[in-house]
């Protein structure tokens, strides 16, 4: 039987919003079997906003959380660590509205999980299991996710920057993948957006030391990418972050073509609204049926 897991200790770190630049300090907690993710406003005496796509509010450069009118924004890194850490149950304190950026990547709350310790806990782990192809498409851009027996994201982005032209990644977020693979990746932008967007009042506590920064012939930072393609696996860390919000972990493969977090958003409301494209399984018997599939052999 495949566990529930949740942290072995309580773990915390603080940083600062990058769209409003507010101090942030953030607490991961143990929590109890079939909790999920919920997210814990201390500064409010405590109200929870579960991490859930019913409580989408908006996700334009950012996906933004609102629970009778409390927000949390910017949860997709944090919450991409915990589903590719493999962390099926926590309880997320933090003392402000917008989660910290760190260094603009996922690895700073993936050494958290790690230095936590991730431990089982009695009851099975359920999953979603994908049965039908469920797609959204506006103009060029689109995303589908479809049956599989894991969780796989095959992701291509396409910018006209000569750092970043088109890029194509694949990855199985299963067996540490995401630690290796895509952690580390982290977010970019152009410095032709940098005015309007700090004229709408985001990216407030934006810099070089939590992201990328693209002139039209290279970058404004002065270390080197962390991979060759790493725009395209931050794009699929943001895919983790945003689909972690269907609660549970996913058996099904996505497929993302210039995606965004809008078209993200859309994907999860449309694959639910369609009831027969999903059940909630035991994910190791499911595993199970797709080995006596592939081999003939009952298991």
């Amino acid at each position: 039987m495949v566990k529930q897991t949740t942290l072995a200790f309580p773990v915390e770190a603080s940083g600062i919003g990058l769209h409003t630049a507010v101090p942030v300090h953030i607490r991961l907690v143990p929590a109890p079997p079939d909790t999920g993710y919920v997210f814990i406003r201390t500064d409010l005496g405590g109200f929870e906003i579960p991490a859930s796509v019913e409580w989408v509010a908006h996700c334009s450069y950012a996906t933004t959380l609102m629970r009778t009118g409390v927000m949390l924004s910017t949860v997709e890194h944090l919450l991409a660590a915990l589903r590719g850490g493999g962390v099926d149950n926590v309880y997320i304190e933090v003392d402000n509205l917008e989660i910290p950026i760190m260094d603009g990547s996922a690895e700073a709350f993936t050494n958290m999980i790690e230095r936590a310790g991730v431990v089982e806990q009695p009851l099975a782990r359920k999953a979603l299991l994908v049965q039908e192809r469920v797609s959204i498409e506006h103009g060029d851009r689109r995303i589908q996710i479809e049956p599989a027996d894991s969780y796989e994201i095959d992701c291509l982005i396409d910018f006209p920057h000569p750092l970043i032209g088109t890029q194509h990644f694949r990855v199985d977020v299963t067996n540490g993948n995401f630690g290796r693979e895509i952690a580390a990746a982290r977010t970019f932008g152009f410095t032709e957006e940098i005015e309007a967007l700090r004229r709408a009042n985001l990216i407030q506590g934006g810099s070089l030391d939590n992201a990328i920064v693209l002139t039209s012939t290279g970058m404004l930072n002065e270390t080197s990418l962390r991979f060759p393609e790493e725009f395209v696996r931050h794009k699929i860390l943001d895919i983790i972050g945003d689909l972690a919000l269907l609660g549970m972990p996913i058996m099904g493969r996505v497929t993302a073509h210039k995606s965004g977090h809008i078209l993200h958003a859309a994907l999860m409301t449309k694959l639910l609204r369609q009831r027969t494209a999903w059940e909630i399984v035991d994910q190791e018997s499911v595993r199970a049926e797709y080995r006596r599939q592939e081999t003939g052999v009952r298991i």
